[in-house]
């Protein structure tokens, strides 16, 4: 089976349910992930995505903020859904397609503006996440799985506009790009959108706060996708939907595209 899978922080998916619908109609992705959906999920707007052929989902939501939803055109079934570091946070959402494959979709905290745990509460939380993560993995090793989301680590320096200026900066620090490869390597996960595309700068994310985010081009690579060893070879054909950044009332961030041959 091939199928062709996209991730993206929607940042509201009652807000942006048009962003949402545009993409589906217009690229056509087989499965979709959200993140930050901040919605229950009773309240997502389900109904219009099943009109465009995306009949089942599965979600974990809150009022107002964190939430993450799947949505896909191919039968899927709930897998698992944890609250990592106990934080009472809807940030994990996992459903297994007919042919074994289970999806993770994860909203890893964004930890707050300074990197200091003793200070930022945030920050702590953001670690403990990860921290909880990795042990869940050497716990339980994954297999034939997919792990996508807003991750919020842009871990190489070629993820970020400015490697430098961005060190001590939350998103980039050492701490949490250790954490991350930690995390990562728990689970013998792989890189897919970097083994596509292996050199150059990538992004999926700019700030709201640039009056013209694409002449700027701040970005960072806050948004994943990885597979699992046994099946990274499968997957092919990564790529940013940038153009998404700059549709009426966008997202913040850019969704990241990968297929899979399976």
């Amino acid at each position: 089976m091939s199928f062709t899978l996209a991730t993206w922080n929607i940042n509201s998916v009652r807000l942006r349910e048009p962003i949402v619908c545009k993409l589906l109609a217009e690229y056509g992705p087989d499965v979709l992930c959200l993140q930050e959906c901040k919605s229950p999920v009773d309240k997502i707007p389900r109904d219009a995505f099943s009109d465009l052929g995306y009949t089942h989902m599965v979600a974990r939501g809150d009022k107002g903020y964190n939430g993450v939803a799947i949505l896909s055109k191919l039968p899927m079934v709930e897998a698992s859904a944890q609250d990592f570091a106990a934080l009472g946070h809807a940030r994990h959402i996992a459903g297994r397609l007919e042919n074994g494959v289970t999806i993770h979709n994860f909203y890893v905290p964004a930890g707050g503006d300074v990197p200091d745990r003793k200070v930022n509460e945030k920050f702590g939380q953001k670690l403990d996440y990860l921290t909880d993560m990795r042990d869940w993995f050497h716990r339980e090793p994954p297999q034939k799985s997919i792990l996508v989301g807003d991750l919020n680590i842009a871990p190489r320096e070629d993820d970020v506009w400015s490697h430098k200026q961005l060190l001590k900066v939350v998103s980039h620090t050492p701490v949490e790009v250790e954490q991350f490869a930690q995390t990562q390597d728990a689970g013998n996960w792989v890189d897919i959108t970097r083994q596509d595309i292996p050199d150059g700068l990538l992004y999926s994310w700019w700030s709201y706060r640039a009056k013209d985010w694409s002449a700027a081009d701040k970005g960072r690579r806050l948004d994943h996708v990885w597979a699992t060893q046994d099946i990274s070879n499968a997957g092919h054909s990564s790529h940013i939907l940038r153009d998404a950044r700059g549709w009426e009332k966008p997202s913040d961030h850019a969704p990241v595209f990968a297929s899979f041959d399976l």
